[in-house]
């Protein structure tokens, strides 16, 4: 080591220590009046820092909600498919996002006022919710889950919003060791996993990961946290499980990897998750909350449904209800809707057929119109359905034990929960 490098390297510590600490050389300097004043500079934000660490460690008191904020924020992803199919629903809600600028973080939705749109990531949203930063949020159950760790300050409004469909799965690879691992308790009943050698995990969900070994048995494992690619950290020797999201599976049987039988740690997709607090307290949430979840539901239960129109010769409008109601596939929601066919007949109006509007799933789609053609039926077209919105004989009301002490009760609308407050309901 030259001198100049070893007198450059004591001073650093001289500058940055307590106590001087002689160098291996044992050439120490003395600090100039520059280097004190340097020293007193940089030592002072460190003790101050430290005293900041040591005080934000204990745990920190519910923030309250911000009382000058008074517009209603939602998140939404930010990017990726998640996002792009976020905003494809909430479209067909006709709840179109408005983002002129695609550089800003904030966008309105036109149709609701005083609802504010903020693009965040998955994990910031979940965070933001249990901070009252955000009122409202489209995230991956998966990301609740893992994030949220069963907060109670999380209220889940609707939990399937139909896209975003995977699984939280643990995966081992297909040879070595694991040929004839099939089964979660095969796994667990390994003769290598030791305290020495316990199994190494990878994965991203370190909360949900660990949860769910711990519960099913798994006495020796040590994990390794990993944001991407983790297919390859067996390969490499790096882990011997990973617990990742699948959709297909194809990326982990390219990757010479399968999945095991009660691997799977949670089934996810799409949700809209609230505040709690917010929900109870800030002004304009439960109504904004109430709109979108009734758009949602009108537009969630269209979906896969088809209107068939056809017309038919008969005598009376009960005659041809008789005949289409013979066919359990032409029922409809109600039964079908039957109206005069008017027409001109020598001069004179008559009525010789009559028009069915029948609503059918999409999947039964030719089958219900082979159906139409058996009792008679001619001209028959179909559409989509956009939104349809039933009667409020369809919602129930029950009272949610967990929110009596905050004099809520739980509107459940097909699955879909909404908290509304005692004294709305009249």
């Amino acid at each position: 080591m030259s001198p100049m490098l070893a007198t450059r390297l004591d001073f650093r510590t001289h500058l940055l220590s307590p106590s001087p600490s002689p160098t291996s050389s044992g050439l120490r300097v003395r600090p100039s009046p520059e280097a004190a004043r340097l020293r007193a500079r940089y030592l002072a934000p460190r003790a101050t820092a430290s005293a900041t660490a040591s005080v934000s460690a204990k745990p920190a008191a519910v923030a309250p909600l911000s009382a000058d904020r008074t517009v209603v924020r939602i998140g939404l992803p930010s990017k990726g498919r998640m996002s792009e199919q976020t905003l494809s629903l909430l479209k067909s809600c006709q709840l179109s996002v408005r983002h002129l600028n695609p550089r800003q973080y904030t966008a309105d939705i036109p149709q609701v006022p005083n609802l504010e749109v903020w693009f965040q990531r998955p994990k910031d949203i979940v965070r933001k919710l249990q901070s009252g930063d955000l009122d409202l949020g489209i995230v991956g159950f998966d990301i609740v889950s893992e994030y949220g760790q069963g907060s109670d300050g999380l209220v889940t409004v609707h939990d399937a919003l139909e896209f975003g469909h995977c699984r939280l799965s643990l995966a081992v690879p297909k040879e070595g060791i694991f040929e004839n691992i099939n089964s979660l308790e095969e796994l667990a009943n390994m003769p290598e996993w030791t305290q020495e050698r316990p199994m190494r995990v990878v994965t991203g969900f370190g909360y949900l990961g660990s949860k769910f070994l711990r519960e099913n048995g798994f006495n020796h494992v040590s994990f390794l946290a990993g944001d991407g690619a983790l297919e390859s950290y067996p390969a490499m020797g790096m882990a011997d499980v990973i617990v990742d999201l699948v959709s297909s599976g194809t990326t982990l049987r390219e990757n010479n990897l399968k999945e095991i039988e009660g691997g799977v740690v949670l089934e996810s997709q799409a949700t809209l998750v609230a505040c709690r607090r917010s929900l109870h307290k800030r002004e304009g949430v439960l109504e904004i909350t109430h709109e979108m979840l009734e758009r949602l539901e009108a537009h969630l239960t269209a979906t896969g449904e088809l209107m068939v129109t056809a017309n038919m010769r008969g005598n009376s409008a009960e005659e041809v209800a008789e005949r289409v109601l013979s066919q359990t596939s032409l029922c409809g929601l109600q039964g079908p809707t039957i109206s005069p066919v008017y027409c001109s007949h020598d001069g004179k109006v008559a009525v010789e057929y009559y028009a069915i509007n029948v609503v059918v799933p999409q999947k039964s789609l030719y089958k219900s119109i082979q159906h139409l053609r058996s009792i008679g039926g001619s001209g028959v077209l179909n559409w989509g359905c956009d939104l349809m919105q039933e009667g409020n004989s369809r919602v129930e009301y029950n009272v949610s034990r967990a929110l009596l002490e905050e004099v809520l009760i739980c509107t459940v609308v097909h699955g879909a929960h909404l908290f509304i407050p005692l004294t709305s309901m009249g």
